[in-house]
Formats: C-alpha cells, structure tokens, sequence
C-alpha cells in the first residue's frame, strides 16, 4: 500500500482557459498525476467535451476521474481534487471557479489569439476580485524559435504571475492521449522530458498553496 504524506494541506486546482486547444485537459491530467503522488487525487471532468474521461477510458491513468455530476459523492474520499473545466467560461462561471478553489490554473500557447484571450480572461477575473490563479505557457515550440520567450517576456509586462516552468511542444503528448496513459507512463525517453516539466509546475502548485494556506492561519485571530 502506498504511504502517503500525511502534511499535506488539502489541494482544489481548477484548470481554464477561455480558447481551446491550449492544453486544458493535459494540463489537468498531468497535475492530477503529479498529487497523487503525494496524495489520493481526483480529476473532475467538468468540460462538456469530456475529453478526460475519454483519456481515462483505457484505464492506465494513475487517479480516478468522475464527471462533474458525480463529483460530490467521491469527493470526501481524496485530499486533492482537480477540476478540468468547460473552454470559455462566462463571468459567472469564472467567478465559481476562481472562488472555489486553492489555485486556478490558466494554460496560454504562445500565440496571438490564445495571449489575446489571456487578456480578457485576466480581465474578467480582477472585475471579480481573484488572485490565486497563475498562467502556464503550454505548447512551445523548441528552439530556435523565440515564440516561448516572446510570450513570457509579454505576460510578465503585463504584470501576471506566470509558473517558472513551461511546457513544450512535443510528440509524447499525443502519444499519451493515444495510449490513455500519462507522458511519465510512456517508454520514451522524451515523455520523461515532458513530465518533468509538469513535475516542477506541481511543486510549485503545492508550493504557493501551502504559503498561502501558512499566511491564512498566521492571520486566523487566536
């Protein structure tokens, strides 16, 4: 039976975007991963495309994934939960999602279109009044190409918090959809690669809750 740390504070991550194809239920999948190694973990498939779900199909994913409608019956039996969301959510959904959680993750592709939807989504979450959310690059291409540079160096003008790590654009990423697995569950030297990435964005994940969570309790009256 795996041990696990008994320490850790209890996770609720949201992943959003409001563009498609920026790595949303990757990104989802693979912090799930990342918990539940340090802990039980539950993906919440809230995108009506169901997109996880049909990843979890093959039955190799290291958590369990229930629908957004099952949600609250398995909930109580994890310490992390995870909550792949709907693409484009309007300004009462973003509210609940920012709100309901410990840290809302927004994945951005270096592009154009998918910074210009970053641009609103920040928007409408300071309209609200959120601030435990954070950007993470997704898709960058390998050098040469400044593309992964360009978008950092424009998100970090724009004055948003954006995870240290980013995510690059590889094959293993297909591959695991394909196979139903994670890209640490590939026998290829560059799935390894690619988890990495998502191991370091997970330790940062934890590593902002538990600040935050330390900061809650110093202000808590005694």
């Amino acid at each position: 039976m795996r041990a696990y740390a008994s320490t850790l504070i209890l996770m609720v991550v949201t992943v959003a975007s409001f563009k498609g194809g920026v790595g949303k239920s990757t990104t989802a999948i693979h912090l799930a991963a990342y918990l539940q190694a340090l802990a039980p973990a539950l993906l919440v498939d809230g995108d009506p495309n169901r997109s996880v779900s049909e990843w979890a199909r093959a039955g190799k994913l290291p958590f369990k994934v229930v629908d957004e409608r099952q949600a609250a019956l398995h909930a109580k039996e994890f310490e992390h939960i995870v909550i792949d969301t709907k693409a484009r959510p309007d300004e009462e959904d973003l509210r609940a999602l920012a709100l309901g959680c410990h840290l809302l993750v927004i994945p951005c592709t270096p592009d154009p279109l998918s910074l210009r939807a970053l641009g609103l989504t920040v928007t409408a979450l300071k309209s609200i009044g959120a601030d435990r959310y954070r950007v993470l690059l997704t898709v960058v291409p390998p050098r040469p190409s400044r593309d992964g540079d360009d978008a950092k160096e424009m998100i970090e003008q724009m004055g948003l918090p954006l995870f240290a790590a980013s995510i690059p654009r590889l094959v293993a990423f297909q591959r695991a959809v394909l196979e139903g697995t994670t890209v640490a569950g590939l026998k290829d030297p560059r799935g390894l690669q690619a988890w990495d990435e998502y191991r370091r964005v997970g330790e940062e994940a934890v590593s902002l809750a538990t600040r935050r969570s330390a900061y809650a309790t110093t202000q808590t009256p005694g």
